[in-house]
């Protein structure tokens, strides 16, 4: 029977861990690969934690073996990782690159060998340099030479790759990269931002063309989906002025991406979040058909809540506003446990969230691709992490999950954020989501508390539904 420290879930639900290519890989001047839009905005200073890079990082380039041996021992069913688009085809354009084929080979070869499905990300924010030299994601070019990388990434691994997501938080890349300057490239930028956004849509439509035409070539079929980080936005108050406010958001965190991708129209209210910055120059006729492409399945990236309150910005504050600023400012959630990111921890948000999202649009099936929680794990007198904090935030969120399956979302995995303590962005090293810790002088990975319950949680999960442990 289930038990409250390990939530029960529908038989056939699949579990799994997530990783990316620049937070763990290292070997950044490696095997042909060039630099990316991360390599130079970590060069840039002030912009990462203490100076921090990529270029080692977990070292995952040489240690994969490792890395999937601890998969293995965990029992998990599926592992979402990123392929680097400058390991692939350094430059982002031209011909692909057998050495990073080569790598990528053989991390699929060794987790089918574990029985581990690979499900793969084909871009997880690390963008060519040189892409973005010429233009980056303000450009339609970009959208392009992405769907071009894809079918060179499918032609080599969709004879063992069938699940796909072409893009991981397209928020983070097009808002955070290009409006509020605190990602790579690090630009504070308007219309173009917008003009980014709009092209990350349409490089998952050409994309998921892609991947489907290669598989069809084999005479199989591919499944493609994208990865959004979704959030629950609430308004501080019952003021019609942030409530309001909350409609803006919803925007610029949700229907930006999911009018076109589920409905074929673009927001209803876009005039009204960005005014005239929102001209529409970046479109042509047609891209609402590319962009449009069938989902087999959504990925939600979720965390935390957002609860906001309405923010004219009358008097500019650079800290405050974004160069699409919609007018709104995050009011801190009271009363709750907040992670070392200063993230509240409310699971019945994600419940909240797949019930609504599902609601309005008819969602197509939905795997959590993101889970987890950075903690100040300390390693305790016996050498390991006894990580409470963030087993309980795993267990709540995976019930919030069961609870959105319950009410008829059609959710089919969690995700947990992450296997390894890895490069977090512009905090470098200080944030640590990993179910492994990562000593990051020697590079040894140890399996902290989270990782026993995550293994617990998995096995009986198969013997509750009449399945072995992987």
């Amino acid at each position: 029977m289930p038990t409250p420290d390990f939530p029960d879930l529908p038989a056939g639900f699949r579990f799994g861990t997530a990783t990316a290519a620049y937070q763990i890989e290292g070997a950044a001047a490696e095997g042909g690969r060039t630099p990316s839009i991360w390599d130079t905005y970590c060069r840039t200073p002030g912009k990462v934690a203490r100076g921090e890079t990529g270029d080692v990082a977990c070292d995952h380039y040489h240690r994969y073996p490792e890395d999937i041996a601890l998969l293995k021992e965990l029992g998990v069913q599926d592992y979402r990782f990123s392929t680097a688009w400058p390991r692939i085809r350094p430059g982002g354009s031209g011909p692909a690159n057998p050495e990073g084929l080569d790598f990528y080979d053989r991390v699929v070869d060794a987790l089918l060998a574990a029985g581990i499905d690979p499900v793969v990300t084909l871009y997880h924010w690390d963008l060519p340099q040189e892409l973005e030299d010429a233009g980056g994601w303000r450009s339609r070019a970009t959208a392009e030479r992405f769907a071009e990388y894809a079918r060179i990434t499918a032609d080599r691994l969709g004879d063992r790759v069938t699940r796909w997501i072409t893009l991981n938080e397209p928020t983070c890349t097009a808002f955070v990269g290009y409006a509020v300057g605190r990602h790579a490239p690090g630009a504070r930028e308007g219309t173009p931002a917008l003009a980014a956004a709009h092209h990350l849509l349409l490089a998952h439509g050409l994309a998921a063309r892609e991947l489907r035409a290669s598989a069809a070539a084999r005479g199989g079929t591919a499944e493609v989906g994208i990865t959004l980080n979704l959030d629950r936005l609430l308004p501080a108050t019952g003021s019609a002025a942030d409530r309001a406010a909350v409609d803006r958001a919803e925007t610029l965190h949700n229907r930006v991406w999911l009018d076109p991708l589920l409905r074929g129209t673009y927001p209803a209210n876009e005039a009204e979040t960005w005014g005239e910055l929102a001209d529409g120059s970046y479109r042509r006729d047609g891209d609402l058909d590319v962009i449009g492409q069938p989902l087999d399945f959504l990925g939600i990236n979720f965390y935390r809540p957002v609860v906001l309150r309405d923010a004219p910005h009358d008097e500019p504050d650079p800290r405050r506003r974004t160069a699409v600023d919609i007018r709104t400012e995050e009011v801190r959630i009271e009363g709750v446990r907040h992670t070392t990111m200063d993230w509240p921890v409310v699971p019945a948000a994600l419940t909240d969230l797949l019930v609504d999202l599902d609601e309005r649009y008819d969602l197509p099936p939905v795997y959590i691709t993101e889970n987890g929680s950075a903690e100040d794990d300390r390693v305790g007198p016996d050498g390991v992490v006894h990580d409470t904090d963030r087993i309980a935030y795993l267990r709540d969120h995976i019930a919030a999950t069961a609870a959105a399956a319950e009410k008829g979302v059609d959710v089919r995995g969690h995700f947990v954020w992450s296997l390894l303590d890895n490069f977090e962005w512009a905090y470098g090293y200080d944030r640590r989501f990993g179910i492994v810790r990562v000593d990051y002088d020697t590079l040894e990975r140890t399996p902290k508390d989270s990782y026993r319950w995550f293994r617990e949680l998995i096995r009986r999960h198969a013997e509750r539904h009449g399945g072995a442990a992987s």
